[in-house]
């Protein structure tokens, strides 16, 4: 039978999952739920758990529902790429996903049939297009092509290398400025909090590494914005890196940098949320 993966912010209380999963089964098709206890209307983190989970699914294509927008003029999309499939609004949601999985080669805007209700389109319009394209529907016979350029994106995450001791930000590439002289710092905005208290950064595991923060050395961490010292913390592969109760800089199973507690809560322990900005150097 085919298979759909499908992640959502509609939660466990309600019956919302429930009637999407029972239009996909009509169809013919089983859901692989991702999860369903997103934030209510947290684009950045819908899009960030998709696209660190779609590559592991073998599915027959992705549905993704999280849609402040839904009955505005705002598009659903079908978004082919090399990799699978994927059904959603065109928000941001899909398009960090669609890159992990190859790029967007061609896209579609999903026709809305006359009487659809403007409140529900991940019963009515998502799912059932998520549904044909499972059972061998071509996406082009769902709706009109657009140009991938015009999808809407989300603003890139902050993630950059910098002078230290408050030297003008200069912006660095993916592995950093090798040339820069002087002493660096990384200042990336926290990105994930998973249900462990760990703490995913918007830098790679990388951009640590060409700061010198390797397993077994040590880092100086603060929080923008806070009039607290700079912290010590040592860098590790895994959370056994440390005592318990000790917090570990390390690369995460996304090969993010990241923070952990061994046997607690790191983003208790730090005090941060998605969207703050952490800065990390040698210590």
């Amino acid at each position: 039978m085919p298979y759909v993966s499908f992640l959502t912010d509609y939660g466990l209380a309600d019956g919302f999952v429930a009637a999407c999963q029972g239009v996909l089964l009509r169809r013919g098709v089983h859901a692989l739920d991702i999860t369903h206890l997103i934030p209510p209307g947290d684009i950045r983190r819908g899009a960030a758990v998709l696209a660190q989970t779609v590559r592991y699914l073998p599915v027959d294509a992705h549905l993704a529902v999280v849609d402040p927008g839904v009955g505005t003029s705002r598009r659903g999309l079908v978004l082919v790429t090399p990799g699978g499939l994927l059904v959603g609004p065109d928000n941001g949601l899909l398009e960090p996903a669609a890159a992990v999985l190859g790029g967007v080669t061609e896209a579609v805007a999903l026709a809305v049939q006359p009487g659809v209700p403007a409140t529900f389109h991940g019963r009515d319009l998502f799912a059932p297009a998520a549904a044909a394209l499972a059972t061998g529907t071509p996406p082009a016979d769902l709706g009109e092509p657009v140009d991938p350029a015009t999808m809407v994106r989300l603003p890139p995450a902050l993630a950059r290398v910098r002078p230290a001791a408050d030297q003008e930000p200069e912006a660095a590439g993916p592995a950093g400025d090798k040339d820069q002289a002087g002493p660096r710092e990384l200042e990336a905005e926290v990105v994930l909090v998973d249900r462990f208290g760990n703490v995913q950064l918007a830098a790679s595991g990388e951009l640590l590494a060409d700061l010198g923060l390797r397993p077994g050395g040590q880092a100086e961490i603060s929080v923008a914005g806070r009039p607290d010292p700079r912290a010590s913390v040592p860098v590790g592969v895994t959370f056994g890196s440390v005592e318990p109760g000790e917090l570990v800089l390390y690369v995460d199973s996304a090969g993010m940098a990241a923070f952990a507690v061994r046997d607690g809560d790191a983003a208790t322990r730090l005090r941060v949320a998605p969207g703050d900005v952490v800065t990390v150097r040698p210590g």
